[in-house]
């Protein structure tokens, strides 16, 4: 009898070994994909159940979560939804995440391994941290100037700190509240229904995830490849461009809005905005050299991130010579985001170094405690520091005494460039208004901040649709702000 007792005790330890091996089997191997599997809505419930961390301007939170009671409980809030849209993003139970909240998500929810005490802690307990908190790099005030200069236009401004990459204003008009796609039900989704087919497109980030023909604003890459590349070697000699000036290759004439631009230096060239001195520079280049240049400014870049993705600005690297003039005054296939053109502004406002552009500072723990901080580096020498500065005398006079007097500001050295950029079927659409700018204290090392401003459908006058009207004045009233402190 007790042998049958032991063969079976044997059998029962077997079996519970087995039972133990099997969920040993699933927790290390299966988790992850249990976990995912749609029909689980475990982890979704046990991703609402505490509030998720806040995104920060400054020291002021501008979200929050409110505990709604139901069985997700906790619902993403946001303070002036629209104002920072194009910062936080949302973060749907319904929708997912975007933006800050999407590429910061680890953190805000609690799950970064960062977070835990000790190694592997989340990983053995299963368990979450209260959600981190991110600092962002936004001035408050600059963002409120940016959005209330657009004023609901269909636009968008980018500001950077040239010496370090922060990125100090991002806005992107008309906006949207990202609360109203926070929770789940059917006010959310008639919500998503209406922003989604808005013929304003609210929600496209036209700061980072929209580009444009750029217009003259391009002409200080192609200024910046002409001298490094010594095809002028000195910016207040006259050029051997022809006027009128035929397209290579072709019958056509390239206009002049500016007069007085038939072999105009590039000095005056950048000052008047004369299209036919830049577009024969730009050929005299080459393709080869503007490519190259344009790169050291970031365009073609594919993978630039802020943490969040950021649309690809282009330069066309396989263009016949009249493709290439065009493209080297801004036209053709030339694209560019606004944060792309703030950084060409940056890259001139800081000797020629161009700062790697970033959107987040800091992040932290619940209680405050710092996890990881964001530090500047540098993206590229996008110019020799001799060109940097000639090109910053250049964009000066644009403002004292050329086409961007309106973002002059008294006591403060201000270098600008406006632009014009053609769009619709032959060019039918109204044109946009650009402007770049950065402004300096005169008695201060280094500059403060460097601004892109794009205002879709501007007045038809030229000088707004050159940005000077439109624009500029959205620029000052930025720089303005980050001269505040």
């Amino acid at each position: 009898m007790i042998r049958y007792i032991r063969r079976a005790a044997a059998f029962c330890l077997l079996l519970l070994v087995a039972l133990l091996a099997n969920a040993a089997r699933i927790q290390l191997f299966e988790a992850d994909e249990l976990n995912a599997n749609s029909a689980n809505r475990r982890s979704t419930i046990d991703r609402y159940d505490q509030p998720r961390g806040n995104i920060l301007v400054g020291d002021e939170s501008v979200t929050g979560s409110k505990d709604t009671g139901e069985q997700l409980a906790y619902e993403r809030t946001y303070k002036h939804g629209p104002l920072y849209a194009p910062v936080t993003g949302y973060a749907s139970q319904t929708y997912g995440t975007t933006l800050i909240e999407n590429a910061e998500d680890d953190i805000l929810s609690g799950t970064a391994a960062l977070l835990a005490p000790l190694p592997l802690w989340g990983d053995i307990t299963r368990s979450r941290q209260p959600g981190g908190n991110v600092v962002t790099t936004i001035k408050d005030s600059m963002q409120r100037a940016a959005y209330d200069g657009l004023g609901g236009r269909r636009g968008a401004v980018a500001a950077l700190d040239p010496s370090t990459g922060k990125i100090l204003a991002l806005v992107s008009t008309p906006s949207y509240d990202p609360e109203r796609l926070s929770g789940t039900g059917s006010a959310v989704t008639d919500a998503w229904a209406r922003l989604t087919t808005s013929k304003s497109q609210p929600m496209l980030n036209r700061a980072i995830r929209q580009t444009y023909p750029p217009g003259s604003t391009f002409k200080i890459v192609t200024a910046a490849a002409a001298l490094d590349s010594g095809v002028v070697d000195d910016p207040d000699e006259p050029t051997d461009t022809p006027s009128p000036y035929v397209l290579p290759g072709t019958s056509t004439v390239l206009p002049n809005e500016a007069s007085g631009c038939g072999k105009a230096s590039l000095s005056e060239a950048i000052r008047v905005s004369c299209n036919t001195v830049m577009a024969h520079l730009g050929v005299e280049v080459g393709l080869d050299g503007m490519v190259e240049a344009a790169g050291k400014f970031g365009f073609n870049d594919t993978g630039l991130k802020i943490p969040s993705g950021v649309a690809k600005s282009n330069f066309d690297t396989d263009m016949s010579d009249d493709q290439l003039a065009q493209s080297s005054i801004g036209q053709f296939d030339t694209t560019a985001t606004p944060l792309q053109m703030a950084m060409v502004a940056s890259a001139v406002a800081n000797g020629g170094d161009l700062r790697y552009p970033h959107l987040v500072d800091r992040t932290t723990t619940h209680d405050g405690d710092p996890v990881q901080q964001q530090g500047s580096r540098s993206y590229h020498q996008a110019m020799n520091p001799t060109t940097a500065m000639r090109l910053q005398r250049m964009m000066v006079d644009v403002v004292e005494d050329g086409t961007g007097t309106n973002a002059a500001i008294d006591g403060v050295t201000v270098g600008g460039k406006t632009g014009t950029a053609q769009h619709g079927i032959d060019n039918s659409g109204t044109p946009y208004a650009w402007f770049i700018s950065w402004a300096q204290e005169k008695d201060s090392g280094r500059p403060a901040v460097a601004v892109a401003v794009v205002v879709e459908d501007a007045s038809a006058n030229r000088a707004d649709i050159s940005g000077g009207g439109s624009a500029a004045p959205i620029a000052r009233a930025v720089m303005r702000a980050a001269l505040d402190g």
